[in-house]
């Protein structure tokens, strides 16, 4: 009963703890990680919705959700949001493992790497907006090949929807990109805010 008495108290796992507080961050974090990876499917079914000229062509809105979670979480949580977004979605149209989902699955895991490594090599040298046209561009660059791999199988064909394809990834890379820098913006702000906060309770 003596050793009991003199044994010291555990370390607390509620809030008050360093584990308590690691584990509810890693908690918080697995949150947001999901309901960014629902808000990139919202956005990716909402854009399917939309008609456009080339039949993989579409405006990429789902990469402000994937470039936000690459510049608050990292590499992991943002190939997590993509690969949900792709299988998901994939699942409800009924396309997986068919050749459209080789191209959203090849454009996005491209795509998400090259603006990863951007941003990891380069850091504030390039704005959230240079990465998403960096993005966009290798996603439509990377969709095109796997076309011509896959389908098409017509060099000149790729060569004429090029262009189109390009310059739209280059504007809407450019839209996604500020859209990006707007929230990164408002949600750091949030965070000085509530770190003032907490430094004024006494």
């Amino acid at each position: 009963m003596e050793e009991l008495k003199n044994t010291p108290p555990l370390p607390p796992l509620i809030k008050g703890g360093k584990a308590g507080g690691l584990g509810d961050k890693v908690s918080s974090e697995t949150v947001h990680i999901a309901l960014l990876s629902a808000y990139a499917v919202g956005l990716h079914s909402i854009e399917a919705l939309i008609p456009t000229p080339v039949p993989w062509l579409r405006l990429g809105l789902a990469n402000i959700i994937t470039l936000t979670t690459l510049y608050l979480y990292g590499l992991r949580a943002g190939m997590i949001v993509t690969l949900t977004r792709v299988v998901i979605r994939s699942l409800l149209a009924g396309t997986f493992l068919g050749p459209a989902f080789a191209m959203s699955l090849g454009g996005g895991i491209a795509s998400t790497l090259v603006m990863w490594g951007l941003k990891a090599i380069f850091g504030r040298l390039l704005s959230p907006v240079s990465v998403s046209i960096f993005g966009a561009l290798t996603h439509n660059i990377t969709q095109l090949f796997l076309a011509y791999l896959l389908f098409v199988r017509r060099i000149e064909a790729i060569l004429i929807v090029s262009p189109v394809i390009l310059g739209a990834g280059l504007l809407t890379g450019i839209f996604n990109g500020i859209v990006t820098n707007m929230i990164i913006k408002k949600i750091q702000e949030k965070k000085e805010a509530a770190k003032v906060a907490e430094n004024l309770v006494p």
